[in-house]
């Protein structure tokens, strides 16, 4: 597997729903990218001085990330697609 370093988060994307409330399908081409995902594996945290402060987000939360953060990375993983992020671009942990 991976293992990202520092506060880097890798995220399996949750996709979402590919109709409208009223019952229209919505076309692959026209859906955006799902902003929603599972974390699948963290760095060890960032040091502050001498101080490893870990992350907040564990492996298996469920979490939504900025869209459009300079830190989103798009990667495939044994021909998966993940995406690679910094911590700091999470917006928040859905429970």
């Amino acid at each position: 597997m991976f293992k990202p370093l520092h506060n880097y988060v890798l995220i399996e994307r949750i996709e979402e729903e590919n109709k409208t409330a009223g019952g229209i399908i919505i076309p692959d081409n026209a859906r955006e990218k799902p902003s929603r995902g599972r974390v699948v594996a963290t760095g060890d945290g960032i040091y502050s001085g001498e101080k490893l402060l870990p992350l907040t987000v564990k492996t298996g939360d469920v979490i939504l990330f900025a869209k459009w953060a300079s830190s989103v990375n798009e990667v495939k993983i044994n021909g998966k697609d993940y995406v690679l992020i910094k911590e700091s671009d999470i917006l928040g942990i859905l429970e």
